[in-house]
């Protein structure tokens, strides 16, 4: 059994500036998984944006905290905590904070095999 904490040095280790907006960082990923891609946090200040782009994996994503608007290719849809959105291999996808508290989502990708 491997358990990660967000405060675990292996997590706070992978912190990055993801797609221009999130402070991400891994919780879990090839390292460990075999199947699955990753799992990330990611955290939006009001106002912020994670910029449109494209992945070659299926992705999800989860509201844990927060509000904004969310993309995935030409649709755009109010999000708030609790929604989880399903993002299509190589679909272009951006999310924006419109709330008035960070936005903290969760993302879980698979590779395509």
């Amino acid at each position: 059994m491997i358990v990660r904490n967000l405060t675990d040095p292996e997590v706070l280790e992978t912190t990055y500036i993801a797609h221009e907006g999130a402070i991400a960082q891994m919780v879990l990923d090839r390292r460990i998984l075999k199947e699955i891609g990753f799992l990330a946090i990611a955290r939006l200040e009001p106002g912020k944006t994670i910029e449109a782009h494209r992945d070659p994996m299926e992705e999800i994503y989860f509201i844990y905290d927060g509000e904004g608007d969310m993309t995935v290719d030409k649709e755009t849809r109010g999000v708030k905590n609790g929604d989880a959105i399903w993002i299509p291999t190589g679909s272009s996808h951006a999310l924006r904070n419109t709330g008035k508290r960070e936005l903290v989502i969760l993302v879980v990708a698979s590779p395509v095999f």
